[in-house]
């Protein structure tokens, strides 16, 4: 009966998103773990040897039911937010955490597994499968006294709780905050489409004029097109610091204890299991070697590209004084001049290129380059419950027709929903002789709405997000690999896992596929051979400053983790200074709170970890440069990187991946040579 009346204690098939209550959250979760405890008690407790069937894949799809259930509810909680949910989400993080503690410190269980992987008979992904899970036996504990076991249960709970809080702390604070215009004149500068979605704000909750809130579709246009300065500089004080004391409608949401608490409690765990700080422990499942290697790719990244980003800082500001504006340019002047400076050098803006962006021709055409590349073909399925009717769902096929897997498109923002883009899993490949289970995402965005009657228009960087979370998506999908811990994403090493993703933004620049993903969406236009002429002239516009911005998170996030001095704290501020002092050419007001917003670190997956982005960036530029050479949309070169790369998943080691899809090891160079930054040897 309890299965019958609660939706997530029957997941067989996809999740029941309309029946699913905050109610059902906590004891669904009860259940499962009780059952999970049980049944690991079952298979340690047989009276013969251990095997892969008799061990290791009834526990593979013990972890998969838990895991179904719990990325329903995760995603829910981030994409159709409320106090009743979140209550019954924060409730089952500690006790998820408990149950992971408690398998990581079983020492029978360990034992198993080391006896399964010591008989031999595996096949690879099997062995590596094995592989990371003692690796990470290890990493749970396994070796500690009773007394530090149960000190390092006490932080992998309360640091699940903070990184809960702290998101909701953003999310409350992103939501809280929204300023009325009554008089248009204010929004001087503003396009048509961001007026028309500001209004479109306002009547959704009933209120006359243009509503301003803190969501990126609102944000970036004021800090982008907004003439008054004053008004920008309103926007961005409140979006740089919220979730901090600094917030203008108070500090209720404030994260900085729990930043505080976060980074001691890691540094507590990494010197528990032996490791020096955090950036030791997180380094132990990813492809940097050492600390020291990270560190030295970082500071030879912003060598070469700090010069070039000083050039286009000074070119600005001369712009800008050029434009009327008096006195120093600050932080909320940069976009607005910025978009100025590049219409005056290359004539194309993003509202420009809006237009020819359509969201039906768009997906039409990310389709049909899949289907170029890999012989892939993506349809759409109806009638599939959904959280919200702005969802749609699809499935992927092969040219022989087979069903590959499935996803939900969740593409616009709204209220009650977290910002950002991301992939996630909904269910995980998984074949053995009693399951024959196909992947499932969510692939989530928040990009502007349709406004009234006139269809969902986007802006290329809009684009370009869409096609890096959809080869996040594609990895997951397209997985040929059986056992859930190393099929898809899962396995894969931290700083190789944007490989898929960031090379799948290629294609938005590439003219053979522009072709398919775009059109005027009055005429059906293709862009002008004018237009994309200008639009890959500017694309590197201002491309040492991104760099160089996107380096100082880096170095922040691992010099911060790697410096940790339990006497001194955390030193946010004081580090966060250190390092745009090295790097940035942008220097943001003392009231700027960035590191509260940071989710990435705080309180996503990306501890120590930020350095990733630009670690697989390396690679996949490198990727790419084989298509260049070959042809964009060169078919045999799409499938060896479907065979290698994305069919393996975490099989096998990301270096012999590459290097059997590249024919060598990756090279700086295509990375340096596609963002227009000179290598330091030419």
């Amino acid at each position: 009966m309890e299965n019958q009346s609660n939706p997530l204690l029957n997941l067989e098939a996809l999740p029941p998103f309309s029946a699913i209550r905050p109610e059902h959250v906590e004891p669904a979760i009860d259940r499962l773990l009780r059952n999970g405890r049980r049944r690991v008690d079952e298979l340690l407790a047989q009276r013969q040897s251990f095997t892969w069937r008799n061990l290791v894949e009834p526990l593979e799809m013990l972890d998969d039911q838990i895991n179904r259930t719990w990325a329903a509810v995760s995603h829910l909680n981030a994409v159709d937010n409320n106090e009743e949910l979140r209550a019954g989400y924060n409730a089952c993080l500690p006790k998820l955490s408990e149950y992971a503690a408690d398998l990581g410190h079983n020492a029978r269980l360990f034992r198993a597994y080391e006896e399964v992987y010591q008989a031999g008979g595996l096949d690879q992904a099997q062995r590596k499968l094995l592989e990371n899970a003692l690796r990470d036996f290890h990493l749970s504990g396994i070796d500690l006294p009773p007394e530090q076991k149960a000190r390092f249960k006490e932080i992998t709970q309360e640091l699940s709780t903070l990184a809960s809080e702290f998101e909701d702390n953003l999310l409350d604070s992103t939501h809280s905050w929204n300023k009325l215009i009554i008089d248009p004149a204010q929004l001087s500068g503003l396009p048509e489409t961001a007026m028309d979605l500001l209004r479109q704000e306002a009547a959704q909750r009933e209120q006359e004029g243009w509503l301003l809130t803190l969501e990126i579709p609102s944000y970036m246009p004021i800090l982008t097109y907004a003439d008054d300065r004053g008004l920008r500089e309103e926007l961005y004080r409140a979006y740089v610091t919220r979730a901090s004391e600094q917030f203008p409608p108070g500090a209720q949401w404030d994260n900085s204890d729990r930043m505080e608490r976060i980074l001691a409690l890691r540094h507590e765990m990494a010197r528990l299991l032996g490791f020096g700080d955090h950036t030791e422990l997180s380094l132990a499942t990813k492809m940097a070697p050492t600390s020291e290697k990270v560190l030295e790719f970082l500071h030879d990244l912003a060598r070469r590209s700090r010069p070039q980003a000083e050039r286009e800082m000074a070119e600005l500001k001369a712009f800008a004084r050029e434009q009327g504006l008096e006195g120093s340019l600050e932080a909320w002047d940069v976009a607005y001049f910025s978009e100025k400076l590049r219409q005056h050098k290359h004539a194309v803006s993003q509202e420009e290129l809006r237009p020819y962006f359509l969201e039906r021709r768009v997906l039409r055409g990310l389709f049909g380059v899949i289907e170029r590349l890999y012989g892939m073909q993506v349809t759409e399925v109806e009638g599939v419950d959904t959280w919200h009717p702005d969802v749609r769902f699809f499935e992927i096929r092969d040219d022989a027709g087979e069903l590959r897997g499935q996803f939900y498109l969740d593409l616009f923002a709204r209220r009650n929903k977290r910002g950002g883009a991301w992939m996630a899993e909904c269910v995980n490949r998984m074949r053995t002789e009693d399951c024959g289970q196909l992947p499932v995402a969510f692939l989530v965005c928040n990009f502007s709405p349709p406004i009234g009657e006139r269809p969902a228009q986007f802006t290329h960087t809009e684009v370009l997000t869409l096609f890096h979370e959809f080869g996040h998506g594609l990895h997951h999908l397209l997985t040929r690999i059986d056992y859930p811990a190393v099929a898809g994403i899962n396995g894969v090493a931290w700083d190789a896992v944007e490989l898929p993703s960031q090379l799948m933004e290629n294609w938005c620049w590439e003219r053979e596929a522009l072709d398919l993903i775009s059109g005027h969406w009055e005429t059906g236009e293709a862009i002008p051979d004018d237009l994309f002429q200008r639009m890959r002239a500017a694309k590197n516009f201002q491309s040492g400053m991104q760099m160089v911005r996107q380096l100082e998170f880096a170095l922040f996030d691992f010099r911060m983790h790697r410096e940790y001095d339990p006497a001194l704290g955390g030193r946010i501020c004081e580090i966060l200074e250190q390092v745009r002092q090295e790097v940035a050419v942008i220097r943001p007001p003392a009231f700027s709170r960035f590191a509260h917003g940071f989710s990435h670190i705080f309180a996503g997956g990306y501890a120590s970890g930020y350095y990733s982005y630009k670690w697989a960036e390396v690679l996949s530029a490198d990727a790419f440069s084989l298509f260049e050479e070959r042809g964009s949309l060169d078919r045999e070169t799409g499938l060896s990187f479907l065979h290698n790369i994305l069919e393996r998943g975490g099989s096998e080691d990301p270096m012999d991946l590459f290097v059997r899809f590249r024919g060598r090891e990756p090279s700086i160079e295509p990375l340096l040579r596609h963002s227009g930054i000179a290598s330091a040897t030419a």
